[in-house]
Formats: structure tokens, C-alpha cells, sequence
């Protein structure tokens, strides 16, 4: 329990009705999970307005109620707070009610459009070889050391959040790595949380439905960067063209990192396999299970990471060396009779360029690349002719399939996708709207030494159609149309 007076601080606060001497018990955004004694914070949402179920969250016992607009009647037993923008009030709420969790703890953010997962995820693993308690919030999952808890949403609301860190302050972690997205910073949902410092990746065409424009897109990524503390470090990919802009007027101590440019942190990738590659990061050797130039990136981007932790070279290299691929990006596997399969969660253009051009980049014969791919519904519909495109382009043959249809007509979808290819490249092209049929079909095709890529659903055991998610795991598909026994994992 803690007051509400207590919970308001540095919220914004403009006007009060009631007392805020009365002691809350929970938050919630959701009407339907405040209980007696809970405060409930009604949000402008981009479907639903919070604030029309200021009513039915009193119905179910809130004390007191958040809000950008007061509501006409007003209930005498209820105090009611107002603030200009109750999304980022909310976020510095959440903060307040857990006792600031993320201050307690060395909170680093990860963003950019690609490499996130894998650089949280590696980041965790390492910390963990390192002697660490560790906490991980991911698109994956969410984990407290050895602990897993499923994750909805790359970056969580602020009120789970903020409940998470406050865990992984009870199980005694001393390090955080976040995913932070774009839609996260927007919609407030990191608003007063105290960060170490923070990872820029790379920026490219994603989440246009919601940003609606790149350079808004941009812009959000950025004011991670602009909100960073002096006291933080800000570690940014000096070979993206935006690299240098998300670090501009940045009051955190900057650091890049880069295969191409001059960087503080400098990778090279000497020898590149399907099974991993040779790297010189910063003038040492060392082998990697990443595979890839784009893993190369996220390997530097790690590595300065542990470094500006105050981790030494040399342990933080030989953990490295040993951390497996993250689930469901560049996952590989390879069948009795020599066929290579490739799960990879790429869902925007450049992610698919990234892998393809890897694949090609390690082919060493006359091998046939054959692409299942599709493009999620109710989502930035521009990507989709693209993503048939570079598809084509970069492979021997393409299966234009489901992704998650969500809401949408999968077959409108695929037509729109149809669009991206000129004659030449519908020739190699086939449409099975079924996604299981058409990963099957991939698999009769491959002959030994071929090459089979299932792109954009990588980790997801699921497949969202009509509001409805069924289960559905890629790996697992092709694992059974490969013949491949369910339980290897290389």
C-alpha cells in the first residue's frame, strides 16, 4: 500500500478532487482488473479512450482515478487526479507506486528497427556467464534470471513494467536489457524510468502504419536518446546513415560501434559459415555462432555494451564466443540428406534483404534458395510489394504465403505482395495462401545441398488470424516436413 499523494509526484499534476492522502493498493489500465482499493488510469488509447470506463472501474472499487478530463459526475468516495497527458503521467506513476525499481538497478534500452531481440537476449545470457542476476524484457520473452514469464509486447505497458523491474529488484538483479520499440516511446510506456544507457541499431522502413512517416519513426527513436541521463552512455552504429542523428544534442556519453567506419568498438568478420564466423573485434580473434555482416553488428553493439558496463576484454570476449543464436533469428538446421533450413524472424524489407544476402554470401555451389515469406495484416501495407521484391530478387525461387493475417484477407494480402514482382520475377514466384502447405511445399522441393529460408515469424508459436491466434511454430513445421527429429536444435 502506498498514498496516492506519494504515487502522483512529478506527475504533472493540475487539479484534485478528493483526497490524495487515501492509500492505493494496485494500478490498472484495465477497468475490469481494479479491484477495492485500486487506482485506476484512464488512457487515450489508439482504439479505445480509458476514460470511458471511469465508471465501471468504481463499479469494481477504485479509490482513485488518473485522468486527462474529469468526468461530469463526480463520486464522492473516489478522489480523481487530473494531468495534461495521463500516458506519460502513468509511466512516472508506475515508477513512483513500485519506488523507482529501474534506479535500483543498471537498466541498458536496446532500439533501432533491427537487432534488438538478439542484443538483449545476448546481452542477458552474457551477464548471467558473467556472475550476474539478470533480468531480460523482451519481444521473446521476459526473464529474471533463470525464471521465464511469456511476453505479449516488445516493450510492456508501464504499470507490468514497472511490476517486472520491481521483481527483478526482489530477485536481487543487478543488470536489466530492454527492448525498447518505437511504439514503446510514443505511447509512454518507458516515461520515468532511469536508464544506464541505451543501443541504437539501425533504422529502416518499419511501423509506418502507426508512425505514418519515416522521419516520425525516426523522431521516436530518438527521444530515447534525447531523455537519456548525463550520467548514462548512448552506443550508436556509426554505418547507419541515422547513427549520428539519434545521438545528436544527446546528454549521455556516446560511444559507436561499426564494421565500416572509424568506431570506438571496430568488427571485422575474417571467415563467415552457415554454423558461425571468425570476427577481429578490436584487434582479437575470436569465432562466433552469429552468423552474418548484420550479426556482426549486433556482436560489436554487444560487446561496447559490456565494456561500458565496466566489464574487462577478455571475459567478456570468451563468453561471447560461446552464446548460441537467439530463437527464431537466423535459426539453422539441416536434414539427413544435407538440406539447410533457415528460420528467421525478418518482417520488414531490410531484415529479408540482410538475410538473404547472407545466405547468398555463404553459398558456396550451385545450390537452390527457395523463400517462404508473407507479410502480417493490419500492419504498414507499403512493405508488402517490397518484401515479394527483394524476395525474388535474392532467391532461386519464393513461396508467397499467410504471415499473420490478423484482421485482413490473407489472399488480398498476397495480392498486394503479387505487386512488387515484374514478369520476370513472377516466374519464379508460386502463391499457397495455407502457410503449413507452403512450408511443406518448400521442403519437396529442396533437393540435398538447398537451401530453405521460413521468414517473418521466427520465435512465435502462433498464427493471428481473424482475431484468433492458433498455434503454429515455423521451426517446428520444417523440422516435420524435413523429417528432421523435433528434438535437435543446432
Amino acid at each position: 500500500m502506498i498514498a496516492l499523494k506519494d504515487i502522483l509526484y512529478r506527475t504533472g499534476l493540475q487539479e484534485v478532487a478528493g483526497s490524495t492522502d487515501v492509500f492505493i493498493s494496485h494500478m490498472a489500465l484495465d477497468s475490469r482488473k481494479i479491484e477495492a482499493g485500486g487506482l485506476f488510469v484512464a488512457v487515450k488509447g489508439t482504439v479505445v479512450d480509458g476514460h470511458s470506463f471511469i465508471n465501471l472501474a468504481i463499479a469494481n472499487g477504485a479509490t482513485a482515478v488518473l485522468c486527462e478530463v474529469l468526468p461530469e459526475a463526480i463520486h464522492p468516495q473516489v478522489t480523481y487526479a487530473r494531468v495534461a497527458d495521463s500516458s506519460l503521467a502513468l509511466g512516472i506513476a508506475a515508477s513512483n507506486f513500485y519506488d523507482n525499481p529501474s534506479a535500483k538497478l543498471k537498466l541498458v534500452g536496446i532500439t533501432g528497427t533491427n537487432g534488438k531481440t538478439t542484443i538483449a537476449t545476448q546481452l542477458f545470457k552474457l551477464f548471467m556467464g558473467l556472475g550476474y542476476s539478470t533480468g531480460l524484457l523482451s519481444t521473446v520473452e521476459n526473464r529474471i534470471n533463470g525464471r521465464i514469464i511469456p511476453a505479449t509486447h516488445t516493450t510492456p505497458d508501464a504499470i507490468h513494467l514497472n511490476s517486472l523491474l520491481n521483481d527483478m529488484i526482489a530477485a536481487g538483479c543487478s543488470h536489466c536489457f530492454i527492448e525498447v520499440s518505437s511504439h514503446a516511446v510514443v505511447q509512454n510506456r518507458i516515461a520515468g524510468l532511469t536508464f544506464a544507457g541505451g543501443v541504437f541499431t539501425n533504422l529502416t522502413r518499419d511501423h509506418l502504419d502507426f508512425h505514418g512517416t519515416v522521419q516520425e519513426y525516426l523522431k521516436a527513436k530518438k527521444r530515447f536518446f534525447d531523455e537519456l541521463p548525463p550520467r548514462a552512455f548512448a552506443i550508436t552504429n556509426a554505418d547507419d546513415k541515422n547513427g549520428e542523428v539519434m545521438v545528436q544534442n544527446c546528454r549521455a556519453r556516446v560511444k559507436t560501434f561499426g564494421l565500416k567506419s572509424m568506431a570506438d568498438y571496430h568488427c571485422k568478420v575474417l571467415e563467415s559459415q552457415f554454423e558461425g564466423m571468425k570476427l577481429n573485434m578490436g584487434g582479437i580473434e575470436i569465432w562466433s555462432f552469429l552468423v552474418g555482416k548484420f550479426n556482426a553488428y549486433n556482436f560489436a553493439a554487444i560487446f561496447a555494451t559490456a565494456i561500458s558496463l565496466g566489464e574487462k576484454e577478455g571475459e567478456v570476449l570468451t563468453l561471447m564466443s560461446q552464446l548460441r543464436p537467439v530463437e527464431g533469428r537466423f535459426d539453422y538446421l539441416r536434414s539427413a540428406d544435407g538440406i539447410i533450413g533457415i528460420v528467421d524472424y525478418a518482417h520488414s524489407p531490410d531484415a529479408l534483404k540482410n538475410v538473404l544476402e547472407t545466405i547468398n554470401e555463404l553459398r558456396t555451389r550451385n545450390e537452390t534458395l527457395i523463400t517462404v515469406v508473407g507479410a502480417g495484416g493490419d500492419r504498414d501495407k507499403g512493405k508488402r510489394p517490397e518484401m515479394a521484391r527483394i524476395s525474388a530478387e535474392l532467391s532461386d525461387k519464393i513461396i508467397l504465403t499467410a504471415d499473420n493475417p490478423r484482421s485482413e484477407d490473407p489472399e488480398e494480402i498476397l495480392k498486394e505482395m503479387q505487386s512488387g514482382l515484374d514478369p520476370v520475377l513472377r516466374r519464379k514466384a508460386v502463391t499457397i495462401v495455407n502457410r503449413k502447405e507452403a512450408i511443406r511445399t518448400a521442403a519437396s522441393m529442396a533437393r540435398s545441398g538447398d537451401i530453405i529460408l521460413i521468414a517473418g515469424k521466427g520465435h512465435e508459436k502462433y498464427q493471428e488470424i481473424k482475431g484468433v491466434k492458433y498455434p503454429f511454430d515455423d521451426k517446428a513445421e520444417l523440422k516435420d516436413a524435413l523429417q528432421i527429429d523435433p528434438e535437435q536444435n543446432l
